[in-house]
């Protein structure tokens, strides 16, 4: 699953000098499913300004934090290509400055046997490699200096597996070498390990059956686990204290399998089963609320601007808008004919992601982003983008230009 990058907005520009301009600028990052790549789009002019060519499809679209880099990671290719956005905000308090470049494909050879997900932290990424076990990191000054030195962060054996920092500390997947697997088949997912600056391992493993999905908000991780979602959170300098949120009696049969986390608010948007998401509230005695949707539901996003509001595409061909403080559908409106998720799950589905003030969503069968406004839902327009369009990333924002 794969989401928008916003950049600080400008509150005020009291100390800028008069020739200064403030400008606005929003790249969207566009896969192709049909021949692999990354279509760079540029959503003030709405054209397409420029295209990369990658080993294979991209399974994960990825922005840092600061939204400089993304990583397209080609997991059936063990490649990891990283491109610079050409975008980068300031924040200088009362103002932000931004500097707007060319987008280029960074010269950096990452690889290794089957890549899968990488975690953005802290100005670095954690590209956890299946097939080795291990979280290569690499720190996004060295990847735009051209240079691809990593450490490693290594996990207990190969698994379809995931490294979080926390503090000094890390949070890694365990898993289940107890079970006999299938010759050229990884291991299931146990549950979840802290691991001190040296490697050793503090407490006992945290059971997390097929922990999947992980997302941060507000000084807390969470993962999703058959059992319920399991949070980390630090203590002072004290390593994570992990508490698991069962779901108990009241929830009907589903698990949490993939997650967004709140910026400016704690909490977690979910999926649990294929026609409902979920808002997790971790700090609370009854943690869970669930949103029925009308069919199942394709992707979902969180508005980081608007941040009491998540939009979910569902296989009707409708965008909702969400009210996560109550949990029900505010707004619906239909974008694109229906898409079945039957078939296989990297079949090309539309999927979204907020730019400011649009939503930007693919609809592969018609070659087209599709553009509508965040509030409204009114048709902002659209773009033809060569192949099957994809997963999307938007990066951008608003400030100073000097």
């Amino acid at each position: 699953m794969v989401s928008g990058v916003v950049m600080m907005p400008v509150f005020g520009i009291s100390v800028a000098q008069a020739a200064d301009e403030t400008r606005q600028a929003w790249r969207l990052f566009v896969t192709n499913q049909q021949e692999g790549g990354v279509t760079v789009v540029d959503l003030e002019k709405k054209a397409v300004i420029d295209r990369f060519d990658t080993a294979g499809y991209v399974t994960h679209l990825v922005p840092s934090e600061s939204g400089k880099t993304l990583a397209a990671v080609q997991m059936d290719h063990d490649a990891v290509a990283v491109i610079d956005s050409g975008i980068e905000v300031f924040s200088h308090g009362d103002h932000a400055d931004i500097d707007i470049k060319d987008v280029t494909l960074l010269p950096v050879g990452i690889n290794g046997k089957r890549p899968v997900h990488a975690v953005p932290h802290d100005g670095a990424f954690y590209m956890f490699f299946d097939g080795e076990g291990v979280a290569k990191v690499f720190d996004e000054k060295d990847l735009l200096a051209g240079s691809s030195a990593h450490g490693d962060v290594k996990a207990t054996a190969p698994h379809h597996g995931v490294v979080v920092p926390m503090g000094d500390y890390y949070l890694i997947s365990e898993p289940n070498l107890a079970v006999e697997t299938k010759p050229g088949s990884l291991p299931p997912r146990l549950g979840l390990k802290v691991v001190d600056p040296a490697g050793k391992q503090v407490g006992d493993i945290h059971t997390c059956t097929g922990l999947h999905g992980e997302a941060y908000s507000a000084g807390i991780v969470a993962f999703g686990c058959k059992e319920g979602v399991i949070t980390a959170q630090l203590s002072g300098n004290d390593a994570p204290a992990i508490k698991m949120l069962s779901y108990g009696d009241d929830m009907p049969n589903g698990r949490v399998g993939h997650l967004a986390g709140g910026k400016a608010m704690q909490f977690f948007l979910g999926d649990y089963g294929a026609d409902k998401l979920v808002v997790i509230e971790p700090t609370e005695d009854a943690p869970f609320r669930l949103v029925d949707l009308p069919v199942r539901y394709v992707h979902f996003a969180l508005d980081p601007a608007q941040v009491t509001i998540a939009y979910v595409f569902t296989e009707d061909g409708y965008l909702h808008a969400v009210d996560v403080l109550d949990g029900k559908i505010v707004r619906s409106q239909q974008i694109t004919k229906p898409y079945s998720k039957d078939g296989h799950w990297r079949d090309p589905r539309p999927r979204i992601a907020v730019a400011g003030d649009v939503i930007a969503v693919t609809d592969p069968r018609e070659h087209l982003v599709r553009l509508v406004d965040a509030k409204s839902f009114a048709d902002k327009g659209e773009i033809t983008v060569e192949g099957l369009p994809f997963n999307i990333v938007a990066v951008g924002g608003s400030g100073l230009s000097h």
